[in-house]
């Protein structure tokens, strides 16, 4: 479903240098956050969880498994080991007592937010070093990027 004013030429050059250029942006950014964080910084996988509940207060397992394409187990498994640091909360539901809602422990929000600060920060800087056509090309480009990951990740709202 491609715009047929768009040669397929310049579609396969957008795809392959953002199927490029993302993973190296999200490495990079991840590396100049573990640098400066003051704590231990999460595996990959406790982070992303973590950011999930954090937007999605009380979501169950399976909620975020879906919307992280992890499979059930897996984040059952995280959950655990979270709970175990004293990150996370399950909450039994009033309802079916089988389900539990996740909840972030004071500890962890303040440290998301310290995560995701430094990272607002790195990339503010490195847009400040771009021009100004290029930050509005940018701009322009996150809607874009927001329905791209619609497109391949329906779940995602």
């Amino acid at each position: 479903m491609t715009d047929s004013s768009t040669p397929r030429r310049d579609i396969d050059r957008m795809a392959s240098g953002l199927a490029a250029c993302l993973p190296v942006l999200h490495r990079a950014l991840d590396r100049q956050v573990t640098a400066r964080y003051p704590h231990p910084k999460p595996p990959e996988g406790q982070l992303a969880l973590l950011r999930y509940v954090a937007q999605h207060e009380g979501v169950t397992v399976r909620e975020a498994a879906e919307a992280l394409l992890m499979k059930p187990n897996n984040v059952s498994a995280l959950v655990s080991q979270l709970v175990e640091q004293g990150d996370l909360e399950r909450r039994r539901d009033s309802a079916d007592k089988r389900v539990a809602h996740l909840h972030l422990t004071a500890t962890a929000r303040e440290r998301v937010s310290e995560v995701r600060e430094l990272e607002t920060a790195f990339i503010r800087h490195a847009l400040t070093s771009l021009t100004e056509g290029q930050q509005g090309a940018l701009g322009s480009a996150l809607d874009a990027l927001d329905a791209l990951t619609r497109h391949l990740h329906p779940g995602v709202r």
